[in-house]
């Protein structure tokens, strides 16, 4: 009686468990595009982007922070720009969006931007 106690128990053990798992295969990470956009806009301040793109259409100031965003016929430029070394605004940041607001090409619009027809 003790051998097929043994026995039943060795096989319920058995049963329960797993059979070698093979260590998941590493996928290589997806690539990741970076969005088009002209590293020139990026750092500058609001009088050189209003100097580049003239006057904006709205001016947003959010404590220290300021949004410009300047409009063409087929798209929204936002860029917004925050105080850097020695507290100079610059831009940080850009959003471009086609006028009902779908994402955009960001180098597309601010190319429709500087050379408006």
């Amino acid at each position: 009686m003790r051998r097929y106690l043994a026995l039943t128990l060795a096989l319920s053990l058995a049963a329960c468990m797993r059979a070698p798992q093979q260590p998941p295969v590493a996928q290589p990470a997806p690539v990741v595009q970076a969005p088009h956009l002209r590293s020139e806009i990026m750092g500058l301040t609001a009088n050189e982007l209003v100097g580049h793109f003239g006057t904006p259409a709205l001016q947003i100031r959010e404590g220290t922070s300021l949004k410009l965003q300047f409009r063409g016929r087929n798209c929204v430029l936002d860029a917004y720009l925050y105080p850097q070394s020695g507290g100079t605004l610059r831009v940080t940041h850009v959003d471009a969006r086609s006028r009902n607001g779908a994402d955009t090409d960001q180098a597309a619009c601010i190319a429709a931007l500087e050379n408006p027809s």
